[in-house]
């Protein structure tokens, strides 16, 4: 079963926007001062991305050595909540990533990736039919190294500190997650060579697109934005985020991420098809109110499309993009992490010298809601098959060379929901 079972209104989702749009503007009788407040904040934002981007960068970085240390300041803290992004510097050794990434080069061949990739040209709609001549985007969720580093004992202790920077109060109170036990999310690798070219993902976020106006639990997530003082809006309060309800698709995770992430494998940095980010935690608010403008069409939401990503575009979004910059250059053993209300991309080209590979390891703290991803998950894990959030390309089903639960730590079997924490 699913974990996000069809809520009534995505059985017709062009009717639900129309409608949504209709309820949500009736109901916001103060749409326009409501979204001046936000603009206002935006700009201002947005003037000081650019101003500290151009002092040495926008994109704050903190020594996984001082997370250890317990000597984060709360000012370093508070400005990865304003950002919505880090650069989280030396979490593992050059040479225990050199080494991740050699054995990820090993596996990818002794698999003949490129020779099945030819067979299942389709399956994934998103980046297996990218113009480039070799894969960029891998389809491989259980390579040793790629459990290794999720499974990991400072991966682990990294993301307890970004789940930290949260408020896990629910509605009731209670916690929505437990910020010191972790799901192993199954993600896949990225590699790519100099002078890749196709595999720009425009700007866009992820965590849903049009739930965001038209489900109950979305409107409740953003529930100051719509309703209450938009000024006090908190995007670090998980009040709402872990009982949202999603449309399932390959493009969008059925998992509660604290943040998204990747750890480098090898030295990247602006112009080596790496990542771009717009680093304004609160964005999103300015995306929702700006849609419900007498500008955009009844039955559209600035472009906004069911099961795929968030997309923010020129025509609609170009004061929020104004901000968006290059991440900066990351070592091997950097782990780079965002909110997934921040708006992000891939650049379209690589000029740089030498391969820009990471592989996906994102922050998906314990909770109901990604316990029961993990049950789903552990079936495919044990039969070699694609994590079950992804296409079904399978091409590790049968391959030998694959992780098991053998290769597990207790930690490891107790984020893959094998074991009992």
């Amino acid at each position: 079963m699913s974990p996000n079972p069809l809520q009534p209104w995505m059985h017709d989702v062009p009717a639900a926007i129309v409608q949504t749009k209709a309820a949500l503007r009736q109901r916001i009788k103060d749409l326009p001062e409501r979204f001046a407040v936000l603009d206002a904040a935006l700009r201002t934002e947005v003037q000081a991305v650019r101003d500290e981007q151009a002092a040495g960068g926008a994109v704050p970085e903190i020594a996984y050595a001082d997370i250890v240390a317990g000597s984060v300041t709360e000012a370093q803290k508070q400005r990865v909540r304003q950002r919505g992004c880090v650069v989280l510097r030396g979490v593992f050794s050059r040479h225990q990533a050199n080494a991740w990434n050699d054995s990820i080069g090993d596996y990818i061949e002794a698999l003949h990736y490129e020779e099945l990739a030819k067979s299942k040209v389709g399956l994934d709609k998103y980046f297996s039919a990218l113009g480039a001549s070799k894969p960029q985007i891998y389809s491989l969720y259980w390579s040793p190294a790629q459990m290794q580093a999720r499974q990991h004992p400072d991966m682990a202790r990294a993301k307890a500190f970004l789940n930290g920077l949260w408020d896990a109060r629910g509605t009731d109170g209670k916690p929505e997650f437990d910020p010191d036990r972790e799901c192993a999310y199954a993600d896949r690798i990225r590699r790519r060579p100099p002078g890749a070219v196709g595999l720009g993902l425009s700007p866009h976020a992820d965590g849903g697109s049009v739930e965001r106006w038209c489900d109950p639990s979305f409107q409740e997530v953003y529930r100051e934005v719509y309703f209450g003082d938009v000024s006090a809006y908190n995007p670090f309060s998980a009040r709402g985020r872990t009982h949202t309800h999603e449309i399932p698709s390959p493009a969008v995770a059925s998992v509660f991420r604290s943040f998204q992430g990747w750890t480098a494998l090898s030295a990247q940095g602006p112009g080596d098809g790496t990542l771009r980010v717009v680093p304004i935690a609160k964005g999103m608010a300015w995306m929702l109110l700006r849609a419900l403008h007498d500008d955009v069409p009844p039955d559209d939401l600035c472009g906004a499309q069911p099961g795929r990503a968030h997309s923010a575009s020129p025509r609609w979004h170009q004061t929020l993009l104004d901000a968006e910059v290059s991440i900066p250059l990351v070592e091997p053993g950097d782990t780079v992490w965002w909110h997934s209300d921040v708006i992000h991309s891939v650049e379209e080209q690589h000029r740089g010298q030498g391969y820009s590979n990471v592989t996906y390891i994102g922050a998906a703290p314990w909770c109901e809601k990604n316990a029961a991803v993990l049950q789903r998950q552990a079936k495919a894990f044990e039969e070699g098959r694609s994590c079950p959030d992804f296409a079904p390309e399978d091409y590790e089903l049968g391959f030998a060379g694959r992780a098991t639960a053998a290769d597990l730590s207790e930690l490891g079997q107790q984020q893959m929901g094998l074991r009992p924490w």
